[in-house]
């Protein structure tokens, strides 16, 4: 038989890329590499804490040079990993497949970091040599596979341990998983399609007129309101930015951000607003535009680490030493014991976000500036 059904390309319902792109069958193929240990990665959401956990496959691809990664998302997450070629397949959550795909196959490494119920469970039912991570017992209730879990499972449990904290999420991952950790970078690629979506934006703006052209992210999600910078801070941000450089200031967001934006906007005509209603891929695409992003501890912060912004990141309720900066990072944040406290509501007055100036925001993004320099 001419296929080799053993090598991680082939998909086996379709012809490999290599037979598509170079009709190149198996009996020659130089690409053949057979699958020596099959890895499962389980991360269901949310979008920006499944980009930031793609910072593993560096890692798991050093140890484990012929590995063939299948990694198990929910679908809204999917577009993430769309032209990395460090996962070999995806499955998703909703698909009535993949309960039986998880239970038929068998895998040499599963990992699943996350203390969620609801996918630790399918960490229970895969069939693998080797589990790290968490899983559920016979009670319904998460628990730890191995030792090195145990420290992020209590995080997650004690407020004292997570404030406590002073290690990033990728290096608490890594030893989760037994891997060495050297700040393995977060996995995004664009393809020619959007690199030409954004140079298309970035000719039809003229931006080749500015010095520098920087992102403002205004919004970070619903869950969290203290995430979110005040507006205020923004309109005095870009005040001094304007009258300090010749910078493109280009304003990012998703629906939520649509009002905030709109009235930015209003006050400074001038502004590039790249809209609120992108495709995932399409933010990913125009945020590569921006020299630096400044942002709140949302998916954007992520995204634009992955491609290699510098990034002046403003924190409020959540954890900036689970941030990993990669030497790009600027985290803003003010001095109150109360932080990492996880809250959506809160009593302080003045709360976080109001402690944070407008002037501890600019310093920032003048180090930047001067970094690109």
């Amino acid at each position: 038989m001419i296929l080799k059904s053993d090598c991680r390309h082939l998909p086996g319902d379709r012809p490999c890329i290599f037979n598509k792109r170079d009709g190149i069958m198996c009996d020659d193929c130089p690409h053949y590499s057979p699958v020596k240990n099959k890895i499962l990665i389980i991360k269901l959401d949310a979008i920006g804490d499944v980009l930031r956990t793609t910072s593993i496959l560096p890692s798991l691809k050093k140890a484990y040079p012929d590995s063939h990664i299948t990694w198990l998302t929910k679908s809204n997450a999917k577009e993430i990993f769309a032209n990395n070629p460090l996962v070999d397949e995806l499955l998703i959550y909703n698909d009535p497949s993949t309960t039986a795909r998880l239970m038929s196959e068998k895998y040499n490494l599963m990992i699943h970091t996350d203390a969620s119920p609801k996918s630790a469970a399918l960490a229970s039912i895969v069939n693998a040599e080797i589990k790290k991570g968490f899983m559920i017992d016979e009670k319904g209730k998460v628990t730890i596979i191995n030792d090195e879990a145990i420290e992020w499972f209590e995080m997650g449990a004690f407020d004292q341990l997570k404030k406590a904290n002073v290690k990033s999420y990728q290096q608490i991952i890594h030893e989760i998983i037994g891997l060495p950790y050297d700040a393995s970078e977060i996995q995004l690629f664009l393809d020619d399609d959007e690199r030409r979506y954004k140079n298309d934006f970035y000719n039809k703006h003229d931006l080749k007129r500015f010095d520098i052209l920087i992102g403002l992210n205004t919004g970070a999600g619903s869950r969290w309101q203290f995430k979110q910078w005040r507006l205020k801070g923004y309109i005095e941000l870009i005040e001094i930015i304007k009258s300090k450089y010749n910078a493109g200031i280009l304003l990012y967001g998703g629906p939520e951000e649509k009002e905030r934006n709109a009235e930015l906007k209003n006050h400074f005509p001038d502004l590039i607003d790249t809209g609120t209603s992108n495709s995932l891929r399409h933010f990913f695409a125009l945020l590569d535009l921006s020299d630096i992003v400044v942002t709140g501890d949302t998916m954007a912060l992520h995204a634009a680490a992955a491609l290699m912004k510098q990034v002046v990141c403003i924190f409020g309720p959540t954890s900036f030493n689970e941030i990993e900066d990669y030497g790009r990072i600027i985290k803003i944040y003010p001095d109150m014991e109360c932080l990492v406290c996880y809250k959506p509501t809160c009593d302080f007055v003045p709360n976080c976000m109001e402690l944070i100036t407008t002037s501890m925001v600019f310093e920032a993004v003048e180090k930047s500036i001067a970094e690109i320099k």
